[in-house]
């Protein structure tokens, strides 16, 4: 067999191993760690893992790479050795498990197989070495229905059939409850089912191990770890590995038994020792949430000795990772062994807690518990809670576990599919299954939150909600579940498909109907977290905010003022809409400026309220910037109701709507294009914001003219803008004049690419990615969901660039504009307020090109500040360094050009911009 160079297969065990942590890349989590618990000294039975080069190589070519064939043997060789047994023969059979493991834990995502080894004459061998009939026979029915379910894709559901018929002629409750001739029978039953389905259960090992392997490296690409990876946003790993570890056997008697625990807890984050047992159990038992497990204390009352080496080895491990480690252990006839090691999944609650804590206990430092919550967790921290008085009214009708934190509301649904169907039509649902499996992972995602009336607080149920930060109650035994009848029965009451039902997470209750919550508030280690974070951070963070209220949420989650303010939300609200409907519909000029005078008292009242909310912070108010149809009805109906409130003709009404009418709007007749056209709505804004500014004290107003792709329609609008604040100060002599800045949103790439030239006309610029991205990739925002989704998956962009910046196209331009824009005007303030503003690695973007600040929606503001704090941290100042060599980069090439343009262009656009001005102020006097 031909020999490869590339090595594919690492040993581990017995004190000594072939990797460490710093080969998860290579090793994946659990074989890396595996090779660093057995370095530290920690109880692992050995064996080898098989490298995640391996399985790309699978991928690729459907077979094995190369020379992977003589490594294996050669391996199982060395495991032969190093535990003195033979895989295949007796009289001492070797037993081992195949387990994947990638990069990135993706618990239950792929596939297990345990047993491996057994046929029928290791099966004999094994029963005259332990002595113990009833343990073999119970370890081969689970292998057979193991490789049948995950290696030969047999139905999982046959196999449950087969069982259940043994249990009930023997009257078994539980698999435990079945003696030697129950299993000998279960055996028998899965042979029939086999048969049945046209499969033979292979005798020889070698070939079980082959097709085990080629199983796992196959579920790197099965449905469930495909959508895990999509929903954690997890790229560019080379597949799984694939761990081959010498069996231990929880399920030998009464002295062995297997768990799950965590070194602290992962729903509060509390420094408890956490984690569930079963004693005469193998693995998947505890996580199956077949029989119900035992809290991690109550093992002592089994083996006290072994509780003490667990709780040794607890500590050992924090103090060796520095962080809360999720692990499995099994007792074989009172001896305790490791089986995996990995950063535990945790709510973002606890991530906060654990944080906090381990930073005041010495095991971390400041920088490294900022870095220790992912932003994306945040989210979960913002999320309501029920109302306490409206809690306590409730009806509760069951209790369970609480296996992951929070308040959830919602219809009931049984299946995951229908869950998220339903969460896409926009209902709210609660997920409700007797226990989850892998294959749920859709519907738990799309689902308010997950019941499940078996299980623990290892279970699926429990491990994975955690990770998605959803509310979960698990184990609540005292509902029943009726697949069939699409019911959920507790205490007498009968609840069915689509009635609501509230879960409280954090206490484990279920209560019938709907109930109220409350918002969250930054208490305790979150406050704590984000003060820490504020220390680091360079960026500034602002809000997206147009009413007092969303004002409010962001200040309280640390904004620092109002990065975007969209004007024309106002414009709708109340009777507003039929006055600017009465200035799209005037005839001439004089019609439009009688509107207007309806709408300025009302927009100057919305900024008073904005200013006094912001206490002296400063807001960016974006002028009128949608395109003038999306103010009209465009339904008979509604243009009937308009003609009717305007006392016109639906004729006219109509006229007006289809003269209205673009072919792709979004290039049309919008933002300062309007304002040219119209500049009475220029000055009626500017005027409403100036004057709201004088009103409210410490107001600081910035006023940004949006879409501007040539510095002439800068100038324009801003000449305009400059005559108003000129005439309020006149109008308010003797008081002081708030500070006022002007600016322009950069969206269109022309203004990217001429950002110098708009710089001399501009004190800020804010970046409006969405219509940058838009404009930038050629993207319609309103169509180009039907086939991102694609791109992304087939690797053409990394992210949906509307949601994360495209850094190599839009992130380029953005680049050129700060380069520009600073090289002509060292002073100019730089910022982002498109929805990249919220998303962390735009944000680390915009840390390392040097913009001043983000600004985002009012709960993602937590997000944007931890997010810029992590961005120093991993990165450095990077904003000192890029405006120091833009500063050295502004020379007098730079300063050449800027003359030049403005010797051109600034002087036909000033000229423009007055002659508007005078006119505006013409037709001002005269009214008055």
């Amino acid at each position: 067999m031909a020999k490869s160079k590339t090595k594919y297969v690492y040993f581990f065990g017995d004190g000594k191993a072939e990797g460490d942590t710093k080969m998860k890349a290579l090793l994946g989590g659990k074989g890396a760690n595996l090779a660093e618990m057995s370095s530290i000294g920690l109880p692992v039975p050995p064996g080898f893992t098989i490298s995640t080069e391996a399985c790309e190589a699978f991928q690729k070519a459907q077979k094995w790479p190369t020379g992977l064939a003589d490594q294996v043997d050669k391996h199982l060789k060395r495991l032969e050795n190093a535990t003195g047994k033979t895989f295949g023969s007796g009289p001492e059979p070797l037993l081992v498990s195949v387990r994947s493991g990638a990069a990135v834990s993706m618990p239950g995502m792929m596939d297990t197989v345990l047993n491996l080894g057994l046929n029928d004459e290791t099966r004999d061998a094994m029963i005259e070495l332990t002595g113990n009939e009833r343990f073999v026979w119970d370890a081969y029915r689970r292998f057979m229905q193991m490789f049948g379910d995950v290696v030969l894709g047999m139905e999982h559901e046959h196999f449950e059939e087969a069982l259940q018929k043994v249990k009930d002629k023997h009257g078994a409750k539980l698999d435990t409850d079945l003696d030697v001739d129950g299993l000998k029978q279960v055996v028998a039953e899965y042979e029939k089912v086999y048969k049945r389905q046209k499969q033979t259960f292979p005798q020889n090992v070698k070939d079980q191990l082959r097709k085990s392997v080629d199983a796992v490296f196959g579920s790197w690409n099965n449905p469930r770890a495909i959508r895990y990876r999509e929903l954690n946003d997890i790229r560019g790993l080379k597949g799984t590995a694939v761990n081959v570890q010498t069996m231990v056997f929880g399920n030998m008697g009464d002295d062995s038994g297997t768990g799950v625990a965590f070194t602290r807890d992962p729903s509060t984050g509390k420094n408890t020792f956490y984690g569930e047992f079963l004693m005469n159990a193998q693995g998947e038992d505890v996580v199956a949430g077949i029989r119900t497990p035992e809290p991690i204390a109550d093992l002592r009352k089994h083996n006290r000795k072994v509780y003490k080496e667990l709780r040794e080895i607890r500590g050992k491990l924090e103090d060796h990772y520095r962080d809360m480690q999720d692990f499995e252990f099994t007792i074989e006839r009172g001896t305790l062994y490791m089986l995996q090691t990995r950063t535990g999944k945790r709510t973002a609650v606890a991530a906060v807690k654990i944080a906090a804590d381990m930073m005041k206990e010495g095991l971390i430092d400041e920088k490294e518990s900022v870095l220790r919550l992912d932003p994306r967790q945040v989210d979960q921290l913002l999320h309501p809670w029920f109302d306490q008085d409206a809690e306590g009214k409730a009806q509760q009708v069951g209790k369970g576990l609480p296996a992951s934190p929070g308040a959830a509301t919602g219809r009931i649904v049984f299946n995951a599919d229908d869950a998220e169907k339903q969460a896409d039509d926009g209902k709210q649902v609660i997920l409700c299954r007797i226990e989850t499996s892998p294959e749920d992972i859709g519907g738990m995602h799309a689902a308010e939150g997950i019941l499940t009336t078996r299980g623990g607080m290892t279970s699926h149920a429990a491990v994975v909600a955690r990770g998605m930060g959803k509310c979960c109650v698990a184990g609540c035994g005292e509902l029943t579940i009726d697949y069939k009848a699409k019911t959920l029965s507790a205490d007498g009451k009968t609840f069915k498909e689509g009635e609501w039902i509230s879960l409280n997470g954090t206490s484990g209750v279920v209560y019938a109907g709907k109930i109220d919550t409350v918002e969250p508030k930054l208490t305790g280690p979150f406050a704590e977290l984000m003060k820490l974070s504020d220390k680091y951070r360079t960026l500034g963070v602002r809000t997206n905010a147009d009413t007092p209220h969303d004002v409010d949420v962001a200040v309280r989650f640390g904004a620092e003022g109002i990065g975007l303010c969209r004007t024309e939300h106002m414009f709708f609200e109340g009777d507003r809409i039929v006055s600017m409907r009465k200035m799209i519909l005037a005839d001439d000029e004089d019609g439009r400026r009688k509107a207007l005078a309806e709408i300025e008292p009302r927009q100057r009242d919305d900024f008073i309220g904005i200013f006094k909310a912001l206490k002296g912070r400063p807001a960016t108010i974006r002028l009128l910037d949608p395109p003038l149809h999306e103010f009209v009805p465009h339904d008979s109906e509604g243009q009937k109701q308009m003609a009717e409130a305007m006392g016109i003709s639906v004729k006219k009404v109509r006229q007006k709507v289809d003269s209205l009418h673009e072919f792709n709007p979004m290039l049309g007749h919008r933002g300062c294009r309007l304002g040219i056209a119209y500049p009475e709505i220029t000055a009626m804004q500017a005027r409403a914001i100036v004057e709201a500014a004088y009103e409210v004290r410490g107001a600081k107003a910035e006023i940004m003219i949006p879409l501007v792709g040539n510095v002439k329609e800068l100038a324009h609008q801003k000449r305009i803008v400059e005559q108003v604040i000129e005439e309020v100060k006149a109008a308010n002599k003797g008081k002081k004049a708030p500070p006022i800045k002007i600016g322009t949103m950069i969206e269109v790439p022309r203004g990217a690419v001429t950002a110098d030239a708009i710089a001399a006309e501009a004190e800020f610029f804010s970046f409006g990615t969405n219509d940058l991205t838009q404009m930038g990739c050629g993207f319609s925002r309103d169509d180009a969901g039907k086939f991102l989704k694609q791109y992304v998956e087939e690797g053409i962009y990394d992210a949906d660039p509307f949601q994360s910046l495209d850094r190599d196209g839009v992130g380029e331009l953005v680049r050129i504009a700060v380069e520009k824009g600073r090289s002509a005007n060292k002073a100019l303030k730089l910022g982002i307020c498109g929805e990249h503003g919220g998303d962390p690695s735009s944000i680390a973007f915009c840390h390392e090109v040097g913009l001043d600040y983000v600004s985002c929606s009012p709960y993602r503001v937590p997000v944007a500040r931890l997010a810029a704090a992590q961005a120093v941290i991993r990165h450095g100042d990077a904003s000192k360094a890029a405006r120091k060599s833009k500063k050295s980069s502004s020379k007098s090439a730079t300063k050449t050009k800027k003359r030049s343009r403005k010797a051109g262009s600034k002087k036909s656009a000033r000229k423009s911009a007055k002659k508007s001005a005078k006119k505006l102020s013409r037709k001002r006097s005269k009214k008055r």
